[in-house]
């Protein structure tokens, strides 16, 4: 399948920052996935983010968007940052006209103004609130029918009514067009709904990456009296009692005669790993690089 991101060994140090923002990634998003990327503060999300859009280089490895190199692709990407960097002194009928401007032949009018909604076009973006800069920046991003959007905490200056119709107006968006979808978020609920892929980052690394259904399908929690859990990879454990629960990793079935078994949730699977720095990493085959071996789920 094509590529939509694919990196090798990637890294990314910063001069008066100590230890890396990103190290040794590997990893592969499948083109027309919807990527929920998450992981806590620093962990080197908003980094990658950049990485993609062509906005820092690499110290080291390798990262290719839609099949080129960062540069190359700029025109088929957009970006949203987190700060949501627009010209204060324009209104939004001149933001909208620039984006025009810049993406000749790609411009689509219709959704930029769908986006927007009812904001007043002769408003300028300094007297804009944060959740209508929002509007507005997402109005040039989704606007410029991108191939690929890359979306940095896109919803946090959002109440929960905007949030929810922006959400949908994107998804529609995408699965109309194909667009793949890549978007940092802590609401792990308002990725859950909208999302197909998973990429964990913690510690500039990669923890978990592939399809959601495949990585929750990869694990189990278990319950059941303190023993061994041989030959389970155990990801995080706690015991109350005489009782153990465990979010552990298919390496062969679990004895229902000893174990309750559940499937997690996202919420589970992800706060297990967070709490738990030392667990092995996983990628599911879908987000394993084309030449480089991985554990697979």
């Amino acid at each position: 399948m094509t590529s939509a991101m694919e990196a090798h060994g990637l890294a990314k140090r910063y001069r008066r920052r100590p230890g890396p923002a990103l190290q040794d990634c590997a990893f592969r998003l499948p083109a027309g996935r919807v990527c929920a990327l998450v992981g806590p503060n620093g962990a080197g999300k908003s980094t990658l983010l950049a990485l993609a859009a062509g906005l820092l280089r690499p110290t080291a490895g390798t990262i290719r968007i839609l099949g080129t190199d960062p540069a190359s692709a700029r025109d088929r990407v957009a970006y949203v940052a987190q700060d949501k960097p627009l010209y204060p002194q324009l209104t939004i009928a001149e933001t909208l006209h620039m984006g025009r401007e810049l993406n000749p032949g790609r411009w689509d009018a219709g959704t930029a103004e769908r986006v927007v909604g009812t904001l007043d076009h002769a408003t300028r973006v300094r007297a804009l609130s944060g959740g209508q800069r929002t509007r507005v920046a997402l109005a040039l991003a989704l606007g410029k029918r991108p191939e690929l959007l890359l979306l940095d905490e896109p919803m946090a200056d959002l109440d929960p009514l905007a949030r929810h119709q922006l959400m949908g107006t994107l998804m529609a968006d995408a699965a109309e067009r194909g667009t793949t979808v890549v978007m940092s978020s802590h609401i792990l609920t308002e990725l859950e709904g909208a999302c197909d892929f998973l990429l964990l980052v913690d510690g500039g690394h990669i923890r978990l990456g592939g399809g959601i259904d495949d990585v929750l399908a990869a694990h189990t929690l278990v319950t059941g009296p303190v023993g061994d859990l041989a030959p389970h990879t155990v990801v995080e454990s706690r015991v109350t009692g005489r009782q153990l629960t465990a979010l552990v990793r298919h390496d062969g079935p679990v004895d229902p005669t000893t174990w309750h078994t559940t499937e997690p949730s996202l919420e589970d699977l992800l706060l297990a790993h967070l709490r738990a720095p030392d667990a092995p990493a996983l990628l599911t085959p879908s987000a394993a690089p084309a030449t480089h071996g991985t554990v697979a789920a």
